[in-house]
């Protein structure tokens, strides 16, 4: 299903330039040229993703978040803007913005992060319709309590950090699946830390000292050599 995506930025040149790439995407897109106008289009909640300029005529792109998030719509947003500033960055952030791209920006980054925040909400998606179908995942002597965060490994509570929580829950909700470094990255970590490879493998390595047997032999969290990671398929570990 094609993505619905509002632009709201007064720039026009940069308007249609985005548009069209998102187009390219398969998204629908609808502009708006004016705070005003943007905020009214964003609270109607139709969109799956709002691109959001901070320096607007009217209303400005600080105030669009901060409304919009007391107003409880959750649409994935990505602001845009000149301001380089940390200050404005992380305010940006902290109003509940879900990613920051400074002007000028190259549209190859610019898909990549689009891309990414896509990824991170069906992720989300898939991970409630788990818990809702699934509350408790059991693998041999492994057991996931999803709505509890407690993992038990041969009925000892073991005792693992969010990211390494997060990142055993989404293995072994997909056995057999194996994901790349950048994919773990984009859907544990965010878009942010691409690049950051070891941090993915310094996580592994620190989960299976915690759930292996062997952790030079592990059974549970597999290396797919010159791919990525995966968790093990139900009928290895039948076997």
């Amino acid at each position: 299903m094609a993505k619905n995506v509002l632009i709201i930025e007064d720039d026009r040149h940069i308007s249609d330039l985005v548009s069209i790439h998102l187009r390219d995407l398969g998204c629908q897109t609808e502009c708006a040229y004016n705070g005003n106008d943007g905020l009214q289009q964003a609270l109607s909640g139709k969109y799956d993703l709002l691109i959001l300029d901070l320096m607007l005529p009217g209303i400005d792109g600080m105030e669009i978040c901060k409304r919009l998030r007391a107003d409880k719509i959750l649409t994935p947003l990505l602001i845009l803007t000149a301001k380089s500033e940390e200050f404005d960055k992380v305010l940006g952030l902290e109003l509940g913005a879900d990613d920051y791209l400074t002007k000028p920006f190259s549209l190859r980054e610019f898909l990549a992060r689009v891309k990414a925040i896509f990824r991170r909400v069906e992720s989300a998606k898939e991970a409630a319709t788990r818990k809702e179908e699934q509350q408790e995942l059991l693998f041999r002597d492994l057991t996931i309590d999803v709505e509890k965060r407690k993992v038990t490994f041969k009925g000892k509570v073991i005792d693992l950090t969010a990211k390494e929580f997060d990142l055993l829950t989404l293995f072994a909700s997909h056995p057999g699946r194996c994901y790349s470094r950048q994919q773990l990255l984009d859907l544990i970590w965010g878009y942010q830390f691409n690049g950051y490879d070891h941090t993915v493998n310094s996580h592994i390595n620190r989960l299976r000292g915690k759930i292996e047997d062997d952790p030079s032999k592990p059974k549970y969290i597999q290396t797919v050599w010159g791919v990525g990671y995966k968790f093990a398929d139900l009928e290895e570990l039948d076997t």
